[in-house]
């Protein structure tokens, strides 16, 4: 079993990128690119699912996580 956690991306009026993790709300990230903001989502999302493993929080499902831009 694995999770699939869906990034929506959107670029703000000034120029940056804010990724978002639809899945894990507030978990959002701003970028200077669409390859930033994704990097750096990522990098975030996995800290809170680490967190959450640690804790007892979240079940064998996040042991396999994979991304996919939306």
């Amino acid at each position: 079993m694995s999770v699939v956690f869906r990034i929506e991306l959107e670029r703000e009026t000034d120029g940056r990128w804010i990724a978002e993790v639809v899945e894990l709300p507030g978990v959002l990230a701003y970028g200077a690119s669409q390859d930033d903001a994704i990097a750096r989502v990522q990098a975030l999302a996995l800290r809170v699912v680490a967190d959450r493993l640690e804790n007892e929080e979240a079940g064998r499902e996040y042991l396999n996580i994979s991304f996919a831009a939306a």
